[in-house]
């Protein structure tokens, strides 16, 4: 079988003359690249096509060996399987459905319905992305309970609480009065998210964690200490990606 040379790649290709084709004509799929071309064409012109298209097909036999490669993995959310939720890990129910989209229900559990048009290989993806969508939204009424609960009563009143992806830091609250929280304290337990919330309200009165910062925080919850530690010792536990096995 003829060889493609790009860089120190080698893609094999198979070569077919046809009195029907016109011009040259390559296809790609998982299992073979295929060069068509007119049956009177010179090796110099096959050549030259072949060169002129190398770095295309460098891209789609990389993209087709990762599609291949996806879809033979090991699949994380299927049924059985537990992913964190509010500390603790929820089972995972997988259903088929007559959807277009992938829907999110929780029953004693996670019930997802994934579309059966959907490819095998793009499963794992789209019910992550769904499940996501899901949690940010319980997020955000969960968030917004305790800051009624602990922000006006004590006279500390955000201009807006927004739920963000923050990678470093679990919430923040600048000058303009903003409170941010990180989405993924939904899969910690809801007394370390209360402390997370009231952590940052009390910024808004105090902006340094000075003495008076921590006593607020006390006045408000007085084992905050316990509620913090558990989210500086637990942190690996707060992703989504940390699927269990069935």
């Amino acid at each position: 079988m003829p060889m493609l040379t790009v860089g120190s790649v080698e893609i094999p290709y198979v070569l077919r003359r046809s009195d029907a084709a016109t011009r040259a004509r390559i296809t790609v799929t998982p299992d073979s690249v295929e060069v068509v071309v007119p049956t009177a064409a010179t090796e110099d012109e096959i050549a030259g096509v072949l060169h002129r298209r190398r770095a295309w097909l460098y891209e789609q036999t990389r993209h087709m060996a990762e599609r291949m490669a996806r879809s033979n993995a090991v699949r994380r959310f299927v049924s059985g399987a537990k992913i964190p939720y509010r500390g603790r890990l929820i089972r995972l129910r997988v259903e088929p459905s007559d959807d277009t989209l992938v829907s999110v229900a929780y029953r004693n559990g996670f019930l997802v319905g994934c579309p059966r048009s959907v490819a095998l290989a793009s499963h794992d993806d789209l019910i992550e992305s769904a499940l996501r969508l899901w949690l940010r939204k319980r997020l955000r009424q969960d968030v917004a309970d305790l800051v009624r609960r602990h922000g006006e009563p004590n006279g500390l009143k955000p201009r807006d609480v927004r739920v963000k992806d923050q990678k470093h830091v679990w919430g923040s609250c600048g000058i303009d009065r903003v409170v941010n929280l990180n989405w993924q304290l939904v899969f910690a337990p809801r007394t370390v998210l209360e402390y997370a919330v009231v952590h940052e309200l009390c910024h808004l009165r105090h902006r340094t964690h000075d003495r008076s910062f921590w006593g607020l925080v006390g006045t408000i919850l007085p084992d905050w200490e316990a509620r913090k530690a558990w989210l500086d010792q637990n942190e690996h536990f707060l992703t989504l990606r940390r699927v269990e096995p069935t």
